[in-house]
């Protein structure tokens, strides 16, 4: 479902807009990336929903293994469900989106380094929220202000990609995003789920 409604909101947009290519070429990384949270934030409820409900994220908890480990791999499996096929879709639309050449390397490496981001930022989220039963509006209000900044460094960089302006500095502050939530979010996300299910 997250993808269908990502190629969904990506495919109406021309259609709104019309056939405009500069106008589509200048909105197309905002829209991109927009479709990307938007398609993010669907999947987030049901990342630990599954387990809490059958009892695996209390095995998870008394484990002797190290629970940030054991949460870093199913975030790591949540990219690979949902942020690699969007890592793969998303170019392939930007030229529906008439997005220059040259934006659409910069386009799939922001996506390389801002869907982890964005997955381990709402795995947090979703921590906190698995024991509620309606915790999707919530949880988008919690998540949301923290993957503004990312759409934002994101989308900027792959402007200034088109544009031909500099855009080494928006790459770079992805990047670092990407070292300090992988060092943190586990830690985070553990937490947050041994608060949640005690």
């Amino acid at each position: 479902m997250p993808l269908l409604f990502f190629v969904m909101v990506i495919s109406l947009f021309p259609m709104a807009l019309g056939v405009e290519p500069h106008l589509l070429a200048r909105l197309a990384p905002a829209i991109i990336w927009v479709a990307v949270v938007l398609a993010l934030l669907m999947s987030l409820d049901n990342v630990f929903k599954s387990d809490y409900q059958q009892g695996a994220l209390e095995q998870f908890v008394l484990s002797p293994y190290p629970l940030s480990l054991l949460i870093l791999g199913k975030s790591i499996a949540h990219w690979i469900a949902i942020g690699l096929p969007l890592l793969l879709l998303a170019p392939l639309f930007s030229v529906l989106l008439n997005l220059p050449f040259a934006g659409v390397g910069v386009l799939w490496v922001t996506l390389l380094l801002g869907i982890p981001t964005l997955s381990l930022i709402g795995s947090i989220g979703a921590a906190l929220t698995v024991g509620l039963q309606q915790g999707g509006l919530l949880l988008a209000i919690l998540v949301l202000p923290f993957m503004v900044p990312i759409v934002i460094f994101a989308a900027s960089g792959v402007a200034a990609a088109g544009n031909g302006a500099p855009f080494y500095s928006e790459l770079l502050l992805l990047a670092a995003l990407l070292l300090l939530t992988l060092a943190l979010g586990p830690v985070a996300i553990s937490f947050a789920l041994r608060v949640s299910i005690e």
